[in-house]
């Protein structure tokens, strides 16, 4: 889209057009902002990207990030246990 210039031939319907298709360019992005920042849609980005860390490009798993994970977790319960007989 071209600037208008000061000895332009654009007729009233031209304009008309030129309107018409920045309004249906505007729905367009605004349509694709409300669908980028619903929760629903961020939440499943997260999911997939989370996933995606998990998985090599060949679509095996990665088994360093797994036990990394699953042995932070166990030390997490083993310490929540741990405080309980502390504590009870």
């Amino acid at each position: 889209m071209s600037p208008p210039s000061k000895t332009s031939n654009e007729t009233a319907d031209d304009i008309a057009a030129e309107i018409a298709r920045t309004r249906n360019r505007l729905a367009g992005t605004i349509d694709q902002l409300v669908y980028r920042v619903k929760p629903q849609t961020i939440v499943q980005r997260k999911l997939e990207t989370t996933k995606a860390s998990f998985v090599n490009a060949d679509g095996s798993l990665r088994t360093d990030r797994v036990l990394k994970v699953a042995g932070a977790a166990v030390g997490v319960i083993a310490l929540i246990v741990t405080i309980r007989k502390v504590a009870g």
